[in-house]
């Protein structure tokens, strides 16, 4: 490419008549690079034939950017390709389906890895980025990539799926800070009962502290109460008696009401991810493949696999469903140093969230816990592997039970791991 060849020509100075006034060829690429002021796009020709980029506004040029890649397509096929990596050109894709030009996806991997071998250089620039999405989609390493129109149905388990999944990760921030103020203030407390233990977050709600329930006249009363069957007589005394002899800091106020209002936050993310379960259990009641794969998983689970990986029967098998978890394993070795098998991580972070949530329930039963904890101990107490080994074997099962449409077996999905050890 020439010098200067990234020199971004404004879209809205741009004639498109006199630009294609000599070209005659059959084909053109269109590389973008989206970002959240501008846009670019280079316009591929040949192997060795790139236009200067051009540079459009996000959103305000979207329009008029659209219109001049129609009128390129006017006469000959063109091929409009950029990177998936956020929703800011969601809008030109839009405008471009409107305008009936095709968009196709190019993976933004390949397209860090193909920097350096473009031009020599490893730098990125928006200009270079956009001719080497074109480069790739000319290479044919593109696929078509249309904006999806989903049902009012779909619609709505997407937003209780991601409702539901904001709510647990703001309720981890709140149980982050409430444990930090227990283990200065009431150390003993978490000891006693778990720091998510209802009892002890409506203990703190009302009270806001040790202080407060040890100075309340019926708190052996109230905890038994707010316990129910999964707090004993033992455990509700010890935690009254904790909080009159804890040997930690002296709450103030200010402390005591930061406590009372991280732990009903607590509680009200509890009660909307409650709500967004009950939602997505009535939604998907009668749908085939979510309620196969909400037999292995659980159904909540279920609907986020559909929702970020969308159907595992559009997956060619088993190992391609557990790639698109991240759930891969990668290995960096060079000459003598060899590298440890790793998981890729590649893909939405969630899905791994809730397998792993997912495993963690299977680690408690028969015959995975026994396995779980041979493996355990032969690593000297570090499980975290053997997780993962559960969570890959959860992502194959998923595959056929909603992809291939088999019956769930525990017992011959488990078969390989349970004799892994003797």
């Amino acid at each position: 490419m020439k010098s200067r060849a990234y020199r971004a020509v404004d879209v809205n100075g741009v004639d498109v008549g006199a630009w294609l006034r000599e070209r005659d060829e059959s084909l053109v690429h269109a590389g973008l690079d989206i970002g959240k002021e501008f846009i670019f796009c280079t316009l591929r020709w040949s192997g060795d034939d790139f236009d200067r980029p051009w540079r459009a506004r996000n959103p305000s040029d979207v329009g008029r950017l659209a219109e001049l890649l129609r009128e390129v397509g006017r006469g000959r096929r063109l091929v409009v390709a950029l990177e998936p990596t956020g929703t800011y050109g969601d809008a030109l894709r839009q405008a471009l389906e409107r305008k009936e030009v095709p968009v196709h996806r190019v993976s933004p991997k390949n397209a860090s890895d193909y920097a350096e071998v473009f031009d020599g250089v490893p730098s990125q620039h928006d200009g270079k980025d956009a001719a080497v999405v074109a480069e790739l989609a000319a290479q044919g390493r593109c696929w078509p990539w249309p904006l999806p129109k989903p049902t009012e149905t779909e619609q709505e388990l997407a937003y209780h799926v991601r409702w539901m999944d904001d709510q647990r990760r703001q309720m981890m921030v709140w149980c982050g800070r409430v444990e930090a103020l227990l283990s200065r203030h009431w150390p003993e407390a978490t000891s006693i009962v778990p720091l998510t233990s209802g009892t002890l977050l409506r203990c703190l709600a009302k009270y806001g502290g040790p202080g407060g329930l040890a100075a309340a006249t019926d708190a052996l009363a109230r905890v038994r109460k707010s316990g129910g069957r999964s707090v004993s007589a033992e455990k509700a005394q010890a935690l009254v008696v904790s909080a009159g002899a804890t040997v930690g800091v002296a709450v103030g106020r200010w402390e005591e009401e930061r406590l009372r209002r991280y732990a009903q936050e607590i509680q009200n993310c509890r009660r909307e991810m409650q709500s967004s379960r009950r939602r997505l259990r009535a939604l998907t009641r009668g749908h085939e493949v979510i309620e196969a794969m909400g037999s292995v998983v659980g159904v909540p689970t279920a609907c986020v696999l559909w929702t970020e990986l969308g159907d595992p029967r559009l997956y060619s098998c088993g190992s391609a469903y557990r790639k698109g978890m991240g759930l891969n394993l990668a290995e960096r070795s060079s000459g003598k140093w060899q590298g440890k098998l790793k998981i890729s991580k590649r893909g939405s972070s969630k899905v791994r969230r809730w397998l792993y949530m997912a495993a963690l329930r299977w680690l408690k039963q028969e015959p995975v816990r026994s396995w779980y904890l041979r493996q355990k101990a032969a690593r000297r107490g570090e499980g975290k592997a053997a997780v993962v080994g559960v969570m890959r074997k959860l992502a194959l099962a998923l595959h056929r039970v909603g992809g291939r449409g088999e019956r769930f077996d525990p017992n011959q999905l488990y078969q390989s791991l349970t004799q892994t050890v003797k």
